[in-house]
């Protein structure tokens, strides 16, 4: 099969094509990432050659690191260009704090995406071949990569195809060799300084004496693992649609029960796919979805996770939260004897009411005080530095601070608890236990109930 078949066999094996459809033929406008090159090169005129009817549109990108190549590289781009009656776009990326490999291929797609969108282009085509996609597949695995990394390049991701992801280096200087097509040579491609470079240059030769195919043969297996975390992200994703309770852009709530029988190394895969579907989460790694997994394994109910970011995972009763937003701190309020206030940052509304007799605490949502100890307008606030209280039955002064490390309460929800005062003194720490100043004895003449009621959906 020749260059021009394997070509057109890619684009309908991965379906390239910018119209409808799945079929070998492209149509439309077609941006090509054009760097002078052999690669690009043969991309272009290939596009060009193949599909006459396609509107194809070049883009140069200037990444400002070989100022001696580069005009030299940009007249060969516009000669070549006019020459095929391509437009060209020639762009630059701009001045960056710290030029790495990542931050530049970011500004490049960003560029590419930019000029699509100006032109109408439907694809944005790229010259990778089969030689770059098993140098990919070494320098993955080098890195230690997942599967999705020793899946190597996709043929095509978003926007972006890459009709010569099948054909050899060698087929290429080949077929520009027919053409009579001179191209540019890029000098850092020769620089030890890249580990890709490094791979290229030293350790493919090595293994092609272990193994004559080994192109052929990384490239294969890549496509097979490919294949099979296309098909298992697939159905990890449909499996994720069931389990989210709640997600925001900070926070994705998944119902517990079915992630606590789930198989590793599917939960390995869902939570990274979970955490991938947050904006504020995408920066937790590898190692930090096996915390997670012990979390949701072998872990109690109210445990957590602190991780980098200021990110906290918890384990609740029904559903494990992942989560960068920060801890709940409730205003300060007023509440009067008898009367309600809605707390809404914690999900409560705390209600005080002056039955005629005793009313016996059903949980420890409720406290059943002496009204006639109290003042008539109540303070609810949240914990500050120093406060204490003294624990009904304990008999004797306790800083809150200690109490809920006593009670264990997470360190992040502590200032969602509200603080109910008489004056300065703390009556009852809503939820949790009263004061044993004002508990009721046989002398109390009026009562105090006070309730801390959850708010449906809150």
């Amino acid at each position: 099969m020749n260059i021009r078949d394997k070509l057109r066999a890619t684009i309908r094996a991965f379906s390239m094509s910018g119209g409808y459809g799945s079929g070998p033929v492209l149509s439309g406008c077609i941006l090509v990432g054009l760097s002078g090159g052999p690669d690009s090169v043969a991309l272009l005129r290939l596009l060009r050659e193949l599909f006459p009817t396609v509107s194809v549109h070049a883009i140069y990108i200037d990444h400002g690191l070989r100022p001696h190549e580069t005009p030299a590289e940009k007249a060969f781009c516009g000669q070549l260009c006019e020459h095929l009656g391509v437009p060209l776009s020639i762009r630059a990326i701009d001045a960056l704090p710290r030029k790495t490999p990542a931050t530049m291929r970011q500004s490049r797609y960003r560029l590419y995406e930019e000029t699509a969108l100006q032109i109408g282009a439907s694809k944005i085509a790229l010259g990778h071949n089969k030689d770059d996609q098993a140098e990919t597949v070494m320098l993955n695995l080098i890195r230690g990569a997942s599967l999705t990394g020793l899946a190597g390049i996709a043929p095509t991701r978003g926007m972006v195809i890459r009709p010569l992801i099948d054909v050899s280096r060698w087929e290429i200087l080949q077929y520009l060799n027919e053409c009579n097509q001179t191209y540019c040579l890029d000098s850092s491609n020769l620089k030890d300084i890249y580990l890709r470079n490094r791979v290229r240059i030293h350790l493919m030769p090595a293994l092609v004496q272990y193994n004559p195919n080994i192109v052929d043969t990384l490239t294969r297996n890549a496509r097979i693992i490919r294949e099979e975390d296309e098909y298992l992200e697939l159905a990890v994703t449909k499996k994720l649609m069931t389990l989210i309770s709640r997600k925001t852009d900070q926070k994705i709530e998944l119902f517990l029960v079915p992630l606590q029988g789930m198989e590793r190394v599917l939960l390995r895969r869902l939570l990274r796919r979970a955490t991938a579907t947050v904006e504020a989460l995408r920066e937790i790694g590898v190692q930090h979805i096996e915390e997670i997994i012990a979390l949701i394994k072998n872990a109690s109910t109210g445990d957590r996770l602190y991780l980098p970011g200021a990110v906290r995972v918890i384990k609740g009763y029904s559903t494990l939260v992942i989560t960068s937003e920060p801890p709940v701190r409730i205003s300060e309020t007023e509440l009067s004897l008898p009367g309600e206030v809605v707390i809404r940052e914690a999900g409560y509304l705390l209600r005080a009411t002056l039955p005629e007799h005793f009313r016996q605490p059903d949980n420890n949502r409720q406290a059943c005080l002496d009204a006639a100890l109290m003042s008539s307008t109540l303070k609810v606030r949240a914990r500050v530095n120093g406060d204490y209280f003294y624990p009904l039955g304990l008999g004797k002064r306790k800083k809150v601070q200690d109490y809920f490390v006593d009670e264990k309460v997470p360190r992040d929800s502590r200032n969602s608890i509200p603080l109910v005062l008489s004056n300065d003194d703390l009556v009852w720490i809503a939820g949790y236990r009263p004061d044993d100043r004002y508990k009721v004895t046989p002398a109390t003449k009026s009562y105090c109930l006070l309730e801390l009621i959850p708010i449906r959906g809150a």
